[in-house]
């Protein structure tokens, strides 16, 4: 997970996970990855199905860590080929495998200190770390930003859950980048192991080393909860919380501490995201957007879904689009297995599918076109909000400018692609 609120240069050491961090985390995404057949994407060249992201990128199983001398090659061409003058300018160490067991990370950190530019740790769950000596010395070589994964501050439950080697000295040093620099904690929460009375006393304990920010990750165990690899389940017999539910819980552990809180895929109580339009007074925003002339059909998940119907009956369309969600949570996990479980009759004569689901265009168009039914399809915007991941670092303003942009970029794509109307 990265939290970015300046601009940052990406430091990309590698690694992967299992291997690279001492051993999966029970609850790990990554987990029981099966397979190595690419699920198609938008990157792929339009002929062929399969390329770098949605093969290997997607599983991160190929990318070792690397030399320091190459991260520090790199960044070093970043720094000259950017012509960067802002003085918030941060470098964002980051990987696919715990920082914390990078083996040089002080010496890359320490070569990186001799520029006096601030360092941000982009993610580390601290299970490298035997020795808490080693947080200090990060923190003497620049580190002012840190993304830790805490999970709980029950040095048991982490042993149990992380296999973490030596949790104590983990949390001593979680507490020190506490003292030192801007923590921005993490937790994957598992029903009846880490929430409840077990997260408060984790937020307390966090409140009071001085953390700035807490993001909740409801943990997922199916595929139609982001399990796309063919790693379901992860946990067997264990139901994560429902969407609702979670929600409800991160409104109140915002509520009572002093963290900022935010949780994914919802929901950020400060500003409102996802999707601060749709409760935005007045909806004054909404004006804004352009008319919606075209009709079409828009593939969503079902997280989003009731938002976009929400926002295109607000603004007059829902005569003319229609928001189908597939059998999947998050939009941007869509593969063509979803896709051939829609009921066809419910699309219209043009379908844009979600900017980032896993399909390549080809295969989308014969799945959504078996009917017989000659159909346009294309791919929608990337994004059309953000989540908890993001939103901790952004206004309200910032999250409905880029609300904003996004579905200005839907429309659009309607009213280009779709069948017009008015």
């Amino acid at each position: 997970m990265d939290i970015v609120d300046s601009t940052q240069i990406i430091a990309d050491v590698g690694g992967i996970p299992g291997k690279n961090c001492r051993g999966f985390c029970k609850y790990c995404y990554f987990r029981k990855v099966t397979g190595e057949d690419p699920l198609g994407c938008r990157n792929c060249l339009p002929g062929r199905v399969g390329c770098e992201s949605c093969t290997n990128g997607i599983r991160e199983n190929k990318n070792e860590f690397l030399p320091p001398f190459l991260v520090l090659g790199s960044l070093q061409n970043s720094l000259m080929m950017g012509n960067y003058h802002d003085n918030d300018l941060k470098i964002n160490i980051s990987g696919g495998g715990d920082l914390s067991c990078y083996p040089h990370l002080l010496d890359l950190t320490s070569a990186i200190s001799q520029w006096n530019i601030p360092i941000h740790l982009g993610y580390t769950s601290g299970k490298g770390i035997d020795d808490p000596q080693m947080a200090r010395d990060l923190l003497s070589h620049g580190v002012e930003e840190v993304t830790f994964t805490v999970f709980s501050t029950n040095s048991n439950l982490r042993k149990k859950w992380m296999s973490d080697p030596t949790p104590q000295e983990s949390l001593e040093a979680l507490k020190i980048f506490c003292e030192g620099s801007q923590v921005h904690a993490a937790a994957v929460l598992v029903p009846g192991v880490n929430d409840g009375e077990e997260l408060r006393k984790t937020c307390q304990d966090l409140e009071e080393w001085g953390a700035r920010a807490l993001i909740l990750m409801r943990f997922a165990n199916y595929r139609d909860q982001g399990l796309i690899l063919g790693n379901e389940p992860l946990i067997d017999g264990l139901e994560p919380h429902h969407v609702p539910e979670f929600d409800q819980l991160v409104r109140e552990i915002d509520k009572d501490f002093n963290l900022r809180v935010t949780g994914t895929p919802v929901c950020d109580p400060e500003n409102d995201s996802p999707f601060a339009l749709v409760l935005e007074k007045n909806h004054k925003y909404l004006n804004i957007l352009s008319e919606v002339v075209s009709e079409a059909t828009v593939v969503s998940g079902r997280i989003s879904a009731p938002y976009l119907e929400r926002v295109f009956e607000l603004i007059g369309a829902s005569n003319l689009v229609n928001v189908v969600p597939v059998e999947q949570d998050i939009s941007c996990l869509i593969t063509e297995y979803d896709l051939e479980n829609l009921d066809l009759k419910d699309l219209k004569e043009t379908v844009l599918i979600p900017g980032r689901a896993f399909v390549h265009y080809k295969r989308a168009e014969e799945i959504l076109t078996r009917d017989g039914v000659d159909r346009i399809v294309a791919r929608g915007p990337e994004k059309l909000t953000v989540d908890g991941e993001m939103s901790g670092t952004l206004s309200r303003e910032d999250v409905l400018k880029k609300e904003l942009i996004g579905f200005e970029d839907l429309i659009e794509a309607i009213n280009f692609f779709g069948v017009r109307k008015k």
